[in-house]
């Protein structure tokens, strides 16, 4: 190694690893992908660090295997190497990473002709880095890429510098040493990326904590309005506090779907540090606002957090149960409404919520069979517990769970109870043919192959939809407030 170089047109080129040849950060994908197969593991780690951050690497990267052919990398910058590599530069690999991840991206890219990394008992980070760099080439006598102010030390003893996604104080520090050889930028923009990673289009979903105060007919209560109103602030940034969490421990299943692989932490436009920062943050915000509500509502908001938690971690795993959890999930929306107004919720309003968000859940695990290559595709489905053998299962089950919304709507409806609720009743009928027509519209599109995965996302989009939406709200409306408005309709009499 010590005459590596010697021949070529230019120096040897140093490539760091993480959050340059890759757009993240390998340590601290582990770190979720440990806490993926057991969330207890998360109490070794302070023990392993006290051996050292080498010995943690080492511990972590033993227990998880990293999909290198996976890895979000910069493609700009490996195109360059290749260019480079091809024309007979030599490329090393030095990077903090552990060397079973750094030794993996370099015999999945063929590119580098030497790896240098962190082992159990030496972290090559900072200052260990330039060493173990300058004894083997000479100082000066070396070309440099990284991404980083910590990368800048080694930068000030290269012969020439790479900048790769660079922040600008970084940047200026490197300009300043007067060597720069390249500057590959980053156009990601990090609040654009988070605003995408925390879905506020998923919030629709929060609306249901309306629904008790309608079916309640307190809908004219300002003091209910505004308690729904922080209710569904609260489960909105709860959600988007899960939504993170979910991403960052489903990093490697996303990166093998058709579309989630775009996602924010994916595709590597946003840290994982930012994420984790995030994520805490708006569950902060969520917890205060419960707090300001009944004392029921905050019990709600925290059961319905751990029971996403166990839906992330163990429970999306176990076909079946995962459609029974989502549809739970879609009802404690509907349990947390009622708490925050202080009433009953009633049986028919989470019997109907039971069905109809089960058949919505078998809609977006039918969509990911079929976007996988449908019943003739021999894999399962990545991070889930169906194969393509069961769409048809599946389609079944969901259609009849729709359809058995409508009759819980149905039988409801025809109960001696809602003559005494509804100043005309006889509206609520207009609210069967038209649920009838969605459930069955939403099947026909599914099976043809045209709804999105996601049918929150598919339903927001959905011109008929609305309609439907506000022709039932009118129904509602008109038997809950028929002398309101009777007087506007032009009936006889």
């Amino acid at each position: 190694m010590t005459t590596v170089g010697e021949h070529d047109r230019a120096p040897p080129l140093i490539v760091d690893l993480d959050g340059t040849l890759i757009r993240t950060d390998l340590l601290h994908e582990s770190v979720f992908g440990l806490l993926k197969q057991n969330p207890f593991n998360v109490l070794k780690l302070p023990f392993w660090l006290l051996r050292g951050k080498a010995h943690m690497k080492e511990q972590i990267a033993q227990r998880v295997a990293v999909r290198v052919d996976l890895l979000p990398y910069n493609d700009e910058f490996l195109s360059y190497l290749r260019e480079e590599h091809a024309a007979g530069r030599t490329l090393v690999l030095a990077t903090a990473s552990n060397q079973r991840y750094a030794r993996g991206v370099a015999e999945h890219l063929g590119i580098f002709s030497e790896v240098l990394s962190s082992d159990e008992a030496r972290n090559l980070s900072g200052p260990r880095k330039l060493q173990h760099i300058e004894s083997l080439i000479p100082e000066g006598q070396f070309a440099y890429a990284g991404n980083a102010s910590v990368d800048v030390p080694i930068w000030q003893h290269a012969a020439a510098a790479v900048l790769v996604s660079p922040s600008s104080s970084t940047r200026s520090q490197a300009e300043s040493i007067g060597n720069v050889e390249r500057v590959f930028e980053n156009n990601s923009r990090r609040v654009v990326e988070l605003f995408r990673a925390i879905r506020p289009h998923q919030w629709l979903k929060n609306l249901l904590v309306f629904v008790p105060l309608v079916l309640s007919h307190q809908i004219d209560n300002l003091s209910l309005v505004v308690n729904c109103i922080i209710a569904f602030a609260a489960f909105s940034f709860c959600a988007s506090s899960v939504y993170l969490l979910n991403d960052l421990l489903d990093l490697d299943s996303d990166r093998q779907h058709p579309r989630k692989c775009r996602r924010p932490f994916a595709a590597g436009s946003l840290p994982v540090t930012v994420g984790v920062v995030a994520m805490c943050v708006l569950l902060i915000i969520a917890v205060g606002l419960a707090m300001v509500l009944p004392p029921l509502f905050l019990p709600a908001l925290i059961f319905y957090y751990a029971m996403t938690l166990a839906y992330s971690i163990w429970l999306k795993k176990a076909a079946l149960v995962d459609g029974l959890t989502l549809a739970a999930l879609y009802t404690m929306r509907l349990i947390a409404g009622a708490a925050a107004i202080a009433v009953m919720p009633s049986f028919w309003m989470l019997a109907f919520s039971m069905f109809i968000f089960l058949s919505l859940a078998f809609i977006k695990r039918y969509s990911e069979l079929l976007t996988m290559g449908g019943a003739g595709a021999p894999q399962k489905l990545a991070g889930r517990g169906y194969k393509p053998v069961d769409m048809e299962t599946v389609a079944q089950l969901g259609t009849a769970s729709g359809y058995l919304a409508v009759l819980v709507l149905a039988l409801y409806i025809n109960g001696d109870k809602v003559d005494e609720m509804y100043a005309r009743p006889e509206a609520l009928w207009m609210l069967c043919p038209m649920m009838l027509y969605w459930v069955s519209r939403m099947w026909l599109l599914t099976r043809r192959g045209d709804m999105h995965d996601d049918p929150v996302v598919f339903t927001i989009r959905d011109v008929r939809t609305w309609w439907l939406a506000v022709l039932t709200g009118g129904a509602l409306l008109t038997s809950i407030f028929w002398a309101q408005v009777r007087p506007f309709l032009p009936l006889p009499g």
